[in-house]
């Protein structure tokens, strides 16, 4: 299955598979309000992904006139430091969040609702702006953010150091023996993994999943993967938090197995490496764009969402995260090689197979962020 013309929400996926879509062609319309201010947009987002800079943030601005003033940060974690601080300095328009860690950004007072009158809601892949994904979008009634990009984080492996292949590889992987020094993992993805590892033989006292419920049972949870990871931890040669950290593990400091975005299993491809869903689903992200509570620019803020729903914009934005786009047509303009890369990562089943983040509240993060600090430190 071409990953890349499939219907991209976890309803969509688990129901039909894959959708054909249409291209659009309407460009996107600059309004008289955003024509009449600044023109520029202060927009905060991920480090590690140098085509934004150099190739869609100029062809937004060509087509718009809107400038992007951007900051970068390697991780969420940081970026909602940043935004706390920025309701003092007024300094972001929007921040680029994952839509699981949407709740935490408004519970925190730190965004605002989008008006959907003033966006192309209608742009977006069937389940991308609608149903269950809609739903986790919205927080008391405003939709707090609209995507910009989905992707996934499975397993990033050598081909000659540390083969491996589809309905073989698996999550367990990255803790078994023999890999002393030789894996690159996030600290709170790699508990994740262990959970769901453990969870898949049948080693837990309820489903992982539920561990994003309460916190009790997230205790209960993580605590025996903690323990099962520490086991193990001397296969971490390295943690990463960013893109280029962990592509540096591989191409500097000796890691030939570990779990990573999408992006980074792409990026290494010339350097000897495969990325490959493992038998018990690969991680699967959505993030998009969120208003900040006190942006100065929110004319530009729309136009600049709205044009990254278009085939144009959301195609350029996939590319540069190497990931998939959002917007009905897009598909159309993605690159061979983009389109080559995820059906070699996700063949058979793995869509159907994907496991989405679940929504983790703000007590969930401060809880998650304890437990990967213990792993790191142990």
């Amino acid at each position: 299955m071409n990953i890349l013309n499939s219907s991209v929400s976890r309803r969509t996926i688990l129901k039909t598979g894959a959708a054909g879509i249409g291209l659009l062609t309407a460009p996107a319309l600059l309004s008289r309000q955003a024509m009449a201010s600044s023109g520029e947009l202060n927009f905060m987002g991920w480090a590690g992904y140098p085509a934004l800079a150099e190739k869609v943030f100029p062809e937004f601005t060509k087509d718009t006139g809107i400038k992007i003033n951007f900051t970068e940060q390697p991780g969420q974690d940081d970026m909602f430091a940043q935004a706390k601080l920025s309701l003092q300095t007024g300094a972001l328009d929007v921040v680029e969040p994952t839509v699981d860690r949407i709740g935490g950004w408004a519970s925190n007072g730190l965004v605002q609702g989008w008006d959907l009158k003033k966006l192309s809601i209608d742009n977006y892949l069937p389940g991308l702006a609608d149903g269950p994904m809609g739903e986790m979008a919205t927080v008391d009634g405003q939709r707090m953010i609209v995507l910009s990009v989905w992707g996934t984080e499975a397993l990033v492996y050598s081909k000659t150091e540390a083969p491996t292949e589809f309905g073989k590889a698996s999550l367990g992987d990255l803790f078994a023996d023999g890999m002393d020094g030789k894996v690159c993992v996030r600290a709170h993805s790699a508990l994740a993994a262990c959970g769901r590892w453990l969870d898949s033989t049948g080693k837990l006292p309820k489903p992982w999943l539920d561990s994003y419920k309460d916190e009790a049972t997230m205790r209960l949870l993580w605590d025996i993967a903690l323990a099962e990871a520490v086991k193990k931890k001397a296969n971490v040669v390295q943690f990463w938090a960013g893109e280029n950290e962990a592509q540096a593990a591989y191409r500097t400091n000796g890691a030939v197995l570990g779990l990573n975005w999408d992006s980074t299993g792409y990026n290494l491809g010339k350097d000897g490496f495969g990325y490959i869903a493992p038998k018990e689903g690969a991680f699967a992200w959505n993030q998009g764009f969120a208003l900040m509570k006190n942006a100065k620019n929110v004319e530009q803020a729309h136009e600049f969402a709205k044009w990254v729903a278009t085939p144009k914009g959301s195609s350029m934005w996939a590319n540069a995260f190497s990931a998939n786009p959002v917007a009905k047509g897009a598909i159309d303009l993605a690159s061979q090689e983009v389109k080559d890369f995820y059906n070699s990562a996700l063949p058979g089943d793995a869509v159907k197979n994907l496991w989405w983040w679940p929504a983790q509240e703000a007590w969930f993060i401060k809880l998650r962020g304890e437990y990967a600090d213990k792993y790191k430190a142990a």
